[in-house]
């Protein structure tokens, strides 16, 4: 398979960037990082640079491998991540634009990597609970009516990627915010922190991301298939705590 590759590339976040052109041609069972890996080999068998583009478990669970793919975050497969991704996805789409997430609060480092360490920072306000830590109690210390536990969890799923941001016309990361704050705050121990959504939101709005406006493009964009009715809950404590 033949691919006609248009690829962002951009030094650091000061300097300008643009789209290069490349081919390939790869197996349809090649994965989609691992055709950027084939690409890279070629390039630095010519004396060129690769280009730079962030992984790490390749298995969908770290979020890191954030691409835009012809527009779409992570590419045209809905709940999937770039690197669960493989070639013959696009065998209808022979020419793909591949570029990094675009937003204020997400300033590039390099080619198709970016900087997410807002999220981080997001987390750091308030993405705990206020809880003695040690040992694990008895499972039956402190019973969690199952429909309370499932809605952490599935909240829980979320992998911080980023994908949500990158399809919102505002850059919003309600979606994610909302996700951490469902996840820590629906639980009784994570119950005593009133002010975790407003936490985390200030710290949100402080790192220059942008407002919801109920586009819910994050939702259908989400690899973790993370729903809108998290924001609903997270607006709901934050009423509540004011």
């Amino acid at each position: 398979m033949i691919f006609t590759l248009h690829i962002w590339r951009q030094q650091n976040s000061e300097a300008q960037g643009n789209f290069e052109l490349y081919q390939i041609d790869v197996s349809e069972d090649t994965s989609f990082l691992e055709m950027l890996d084939a690409l890279n080999e070629q390039l630095i068998e010519q004396d060129k640079e690769a280009i730079a583009f962030d992984f790490d478990c390749r298995e969908g669970i770290c979020g890191s491998c954030n691409l835009v793919i012809n527009g779409a975050p992570h590419g045209n497969h809905k709940a999937t991540t770039t690197c669960q991704q493989y070639m013959r996805d696009y065998a209808d789409e022979k020419e793909l634009w591949i570029e990094p997430w675009r937003a204020t609060a997400f300033p590039i480092i390099k080619d198709l990597i970016v900087d997410r360490s807002s999220f981080d920072r997001i987390i750091q306000a308030g993405g705990y609970i206020e809880i003695r830590t040690g040992s694990a109690s008895e499972a039956n210390t402190m019973p969690i009516e199952k429909h309370v536990s499932d809605a952490a969890f599935d909240s829980a799923t979320c992998i911080g990627c980023g994908a949500c941001v990158a399809a919102c016309p505002n850059a919003s990361a309600t979606l994610f915010v909302a996700a951490k704050v469902t996840h820590l705050s629906t639980l009784p121990q994570g119950e005593m922190d009133k002010k975790r959504a407003e936490k985390l939101l200030t710290a949100m709005e402080e790192e220059g991301f942008g407002g919801c406006s109920n586009y819910r493009e994050c939702e259908r964009v989400c690899p973790k298939e993370i729903s809108v009715s998290t924001i609903t809950t997270m607006n709901k404590l934050l009423y509540q705590s004011t």
